[in-house]
């Protein structure tokens, strides 16, 4: 078992996560969405475990900026735990992070954090963290390896098209047809791989979007749990979202009723993905992109 850890954080320090790069798209009043997976591991047994949280940055003092965590989750196997009290800061103008606090799991009972994140690599809209540190639980303690991605969203003040919803998004045309050899004549090919006019946002609970087929092929959307490194089989319904077929032309709407992430997807073109971050004290929808492309 030590030597299992020793291997894992060798391949930490090996794989540049001591970089000294900042994440230059983090500021005062950003939201964001921490996203990831690893191990916890004890001396008798080594757990998948997943991270997926919702931030929104806070006021910066020097090169340190402290963030809220609104929601999200973390697992141990299936075991899941929600957001109680954590709190966070980015330091170092972005090169680390660090969280701590509680987390509920299902039968109400704390769960204490300790995690502390290097900057690995860096793109304009994402960041790669690594990190490291500890669970804390009733029954154990676990030391965790997580590889995550921090994305951003930006701020944007939308106009309503619709009186029934807040926000309308287009299933684009030729979506289906990207996962075959065929190209539909129209196709727009400067949008080849997206298939959303829009596919991260963040908005307040009680949100309503409309979603219109604009595709010549029938589309549905239901709500999942990611199977991180899963390539046959990326998500499992979690039976909060699910539209059912929307014929080509025509619409349908989601209400995003409660707080948490949504993640997205039609069950029949699974490469066509969603992310929904729900808080309840989001000024402005927040409006983003997930670089949303087909699996090769």
């Amino acid at each position: 078992m030590k030597a299992i850890i020793f291997l894992l954080s060798l391949l930490f320090i090996s794989s540049g996560y001591f970089i000294n790069e900042s994440f230059a798209e983090i500021s005062e009043n950003q939201a964001f969405l921490l996203e990831g997976s690893g191990f916890a591991v004890t001396a008798e047994s080594i757990k998948i475990s997943e991270i997926d949280l919702g931030l929104s940055s806070q006021q910066q003092r020097g090169s340190t900026i402290d963030f809220l965590i609104e929601d999200g989750f973390i697992t141990l196997d299936s075991e899941e735990f929600i957001v109680s009290e954590l709190e966070g800061k980015f330091l170092r103008e972005g090169r680390y992070i660090r969280i701590n606090g509680n987390i509920e799991s299902s039968n109400g009972l704390d769960t204490t954090i300790s995690f502390f994140g290097r900057l690995v690599e860096e793109s304009k809209d994402a960041a790669v963290y690594g990190f490291t540190g500890k669970i804390t639980t009733t029954d154990d303690t676990y030391k965790i390896i997580f590889t995550t991605k921090l994305s951003t969203l930006s701020k944007v003040t939308t106009t309503s098209n619709s009186e029934e919803s807040d926000m309308i998004i287009h299933i684009l045309k030729g979506s289906a047809a990207q996962n075959t050899d065929d190209i539909i004549p129209g196709l727009d090919t400067a949008n080849y791989l997206r298939f959303f006019s829009t596919d991260r946002f963040s908005v307040n609970p009680g949100t309503t979007i409309t979603i219109i087929n604009d595709d010549v092929s029938n589309h549905s959307i239901i709500s999942g749990k990611e199977n991180y490194g899963s390539r046959d089989d990326p998500f499992t319904p979690d039976g909060r979202i699910s539209t059912g077929d929307i014929l080509p032309g025509e619409s349908t709407t989601i209400t995003f009723e409660g707080l948490g992430i949504y993640k997205l997807y039609d069950p029949d073109y699974n490469y066509m993905r969603i992310e929904v971050a729900s808080f309840s004290n989001v000024d402005n929808l927040i409006i983003g992109t997930t670089n949303n492309q087909q699996n090769n």
